[in-house]
This record gives C-alpha cells, sequence and structure tokens, in this order.
C-alpha cells in the first residue's frame, strides 16, 4: 500500500478548470506523484490522461499510484517541453480537451534531501532528471563571477547579486546545499515567511533545469498546435513564471497583431486563439493554505483556446 505523501496545490481550482472535459484526453505535463492525474482521473471517468514526467523516481511512484486507471492513463518520460510535441504528432489533437501544468520542483523532490534541493541537503545536486548533465554543483562550483552574476539577478531577482557571486568563488568548493546557505545565510534577504535561502536556491535550481526556457517552449508548442476548444491550465510558483504565463495569454486572446504604429488592421483582426478565463491569477482558499504551506505561492492561469 503507497503512502500518498501530500495532496496537491489548488486540487479544486484544477478540477474546475476542467470542468468542460468532460471527455478526450487531458496531458498533464508535470505529473510528479500523481496527484492531479489521479483527481482529473476520478473526476471525469470518460476522460484519458497522458501524464509527463522527466523525473523517473516520480514515475515509478505514479505508475503504481494511477494504475488501478489501467488504459486511461499512458505515462511519457522526458522534458514535457519536447514530449508534448510528440503527443501532438501522435493522437488526433481535436482529442486534447485539455493542458494542466504545474511549474517547478515538486514535493518529492524538495522532501528528498538527496536530491539536493532543500537548502538542508547535504548534497548539492537540484536535477528534476537524474541523467541531465548539469548539476547545482557545476553551476555553483565551476560558473565564473560574471555568469554567476546573471542568474542570480535574472532568475534570483537579489538585489546585492554582486556581492553574493563574489562570496561564491571566495568559498568554494561548495559540496552540500547547507553549507552553500549557511555560508551565504547573513547576505541574504531576511522575511518572515520564507527561508533566507530561498532566492539563492531558486535561481540555481531554474538554471540547472532551465524551467523558464521549458515553460516558453512549452507556450510556443500549443500556440502552433492550435488545439481546438482545449483548456490550459498553467501553475506557477514565482513572479518570473507567472510573469511568462500572462504575457503569453494575453498575446494569444489579441484579434490584430499588427503593430502599434500601423494606420490600419492589416491582419485580418482574426488572429485570436482563444479568451483568458482567469482575469486574475487563481490562489489557494483559506483552507488550503493552513493544510499546506506551499500552496501560499501557487497561482493558476487558465486559457480556453477556441480555433
Amino acid at each position: 500500500m503507497q503512502n500518498i505523501p501530500h495532496i496537491p496545490v489548488l486540487y479544486r481550482e484544477v478540477i474546475k478548470a476542467f470542468d468542460t472535459c468532460d471527455e478526450g484526453i487531458i496531458i498533464d505535463c508535470t505529473m510528479g506523484y500523481g496527484g492531479h492525474s489521479s483527481m482529473l482521473l476520478e473526476a471525469y471517468p470518460k476522460m484519458k490522461l497522458i501524464a509527463i514526467d522527466q523525473d523517473q523516481t516520480a514515475i515509478d511512484f505514479s505508475t503504481e499510484r494511477l494504475a488501478k486507471f489501467g488504459e486511461r492513463v499512458s505515462i511519457r518520460k522526458g522534458r514535457f517541453s519536447q514530449v508534448i510535441k510528440e503527443i501532438i504528432k501522435e493522437v488526433d489533437i481535436t482529442d486534447i480537451k485539455g493542458v494542466l501544468a504545474d511549474i517547478g520542483v515538486s514535493s518529492l523532490q524538495l522532501d528528498q534531501k538527496d536530491r539536493g534541493f532543500s537548502y538542508e541537503s547535504e548534497t548539492l545536486d537540484m536535477r528534476m532528471d537524474k541523467d541531465a548533465p548539469l548539476s547545482a554543483s557545476d553551476i555553483v562550483n565551476n560558473y565564473t563571477q560574471s555568469e554567476l552574476e546573471y542568474i542570480l539577478l535574472k532568475y534570483g531577482e537579489l538585489r546585492n547579486y554582486k556581492k553574493i557571486a563574489l562570496k561564491i568563488i571566495q568559498n568554494r568548493p561548495f559540496t552540500s546545499a547547507k553549507f552553500l546557505s549557511d555560508t551565504l545565510k547573513s547576505d541574504m534577504p531576511h522575511g518572515k515567511k520564507i527561508h533566507p535561502a530561498t532566492l539563492l536556491m531558486q535561481a540555481i535550481r531554474i538554471e540547472v533545469n532551465d524551467e523558464l526556457g521549458e515553460l516558453k517552449a512549452l507556450l510556443k508548442s500549443l500556440e502552433e498546435a492550435r488545439l481546438a476548444n482545449a483548456k490550459i491550465a498553467i501553475i506557477s510558483f514565482h513572479s518570473l513564471e507567472d510573469r511568462i504565463v500572462k504575457q503569453t495569454f494575453s498575446e494569444w486572446k489579441k484579434s490584430c497583431i499588427c503593430p502599434s504604429e500601423a494606420m490600419r488592421c492589416v491582419c485580418g483582426n482574426n488572429k485570436s486563439l482563444g479568451k483568458i478565463i482567469s482575469k486574475k491569477p487563481i490562489m489557494a482558499q483559506d483552507d488550503e493554505l493552513k493544510e499546506n504551506v506551499r500552496s501560499r505561492s501557487a497561482k493558476m492561469r487558465v486559457f480556453e483556446m477556441d480555433v
């Protein structure tokens, strides 16, 4: 009997987002523990689901968890930005009624300290795919000062990125996430709700897994596929991801794509891919916030394609 470790974030909101998709295929781009996948399969018994994950540990766990749904489930290993392209080619795209992506590190990875995602970890890894060539250790111990400054500013949005990068250079090699976070703790912003090392770890993790590049590639693939009557729901956990999703959905809804300086419309004014369902990001309700601290930063945006 499996020990189900957690309830996925925005679980009620995710089910509601796909309430018009009573049959067809939903693609869960970030399966993890299979929490969202299992809830969607239970809520919509006529629906089939294709789940994607690059973490073999997650695949092993969720293969067992989702086995009861039989042939309604197909699990694929790989980066979702690539696998989504394969799926779109393989299936009748009119059967795809929903796409869900819960962007960022999963509870599975955070809870396993040997994966190096936690600031208390005795390792320094952070690879979502254990077979990927680039690890957090490679970045922290081998990147130049200017390269470190770039990721600390762009992905961590740390104001004192130059000072932090220099301190990393001066104190390496680092062999664990704990040593790294302890060494830099005094230079990190101190808030009441998050650990001082959170933004540092976030910046390194995003670089290791190319998380923003993956998100952009996923959205580009969905745009090119022009899925008819499909719901796209993206859950993000920090402003960089949410900004990408918000801006992309805004572009998708535009009917006229002529440059602002154009004297008149020449594009045909018929380029809209659909409509934004959530004008503001959907966030966790009070009871979920009390039960699951990780849900406090979760934001979901939903777009309905109609092309």
